[in-house]
């Protein structure tokens, strides 16, 4: 009898509450795409407070249950829009949330990508990002070489979330077979 591998538990963090982002829609594909390979959770930001210092020691239930499904994740999965060349507000009061006290992100290995009806995808967004996951509260590894900007999505995604431009998908494949052989190289 053949002993079944154990996937890796992937953390994905979307930073869009908005309910039919294309950002949404690419964390699904890739939830569903390598679900053989990574047992991809998404998480939910709508219900996240604001930072705030003054209660982060006794933070409220919906902090504490997001930071312990990052903690529990091998890595984290980014997928951020842009707004305003930058990451979108929700997901920098996320980032705020898991750099401090207990520093859930300290270690914990990052792939980012995005997804925009602009050309050149979430380009400024992820460098920021990138610049982000280096300081001292979440000192996140990052793939570097591996960054994924779907430019123009809407020509490249159906309504279901479906990628159907063949090049972007096989991006994705050996995006996440980089991933997954970067993880078990160095942190698994």
């Amino acid at each position: 009898m053949e002993e079944e591998k154990e996937q890796m538990k992937v953390a994905a963090i979307v930073g869009s509450v908005r309910k039919d982002s294309y950002n949404k829609k690419l964390a699904k594909f890739v939830q569903k795409r390598y679900a053989d390979q990574f047992d991809v959770e998404i998480l939910e930001l709508d219900e996240l407070p604001l930072y705030n210092q003054d209660i982060e020691n006794d933070p409220p239930a919906a902090v504490t249950e997001f930071k312990e499904k990052v903690r529990a994740a091998d890595a984290v999965l980014w997928v951020t829009p842009e707004y305003n060349a930058t990451i979108p507000g929700v997901l920098g009061n996320a980032i705020d949330w898991l750099s401090r006290v207990d520093k859930v992100m300290i270690g914990k290995p990052s792939w980012i990508m995005g997804a925009s009806m602009g050309l050149l995808g979430t380009v400024k967004a992820q460098a920021h990002l990138r610049d982000i996951l280096f300081a001292p509260g979440l000192q996140s590894p990052v793939l570097i070489g591996n960054e994924v900007y779907v430019g123009a999505v809407h020509t490249k995604m159906d309504e279901e979330g479906n990628i159907t431009d063949e090049a972007t998908v096989a991006f994705l494949d050996a995006v996440a077979a980089n991933f997954e052989q970067w993880m078990k190289w160095y942190f698994l």
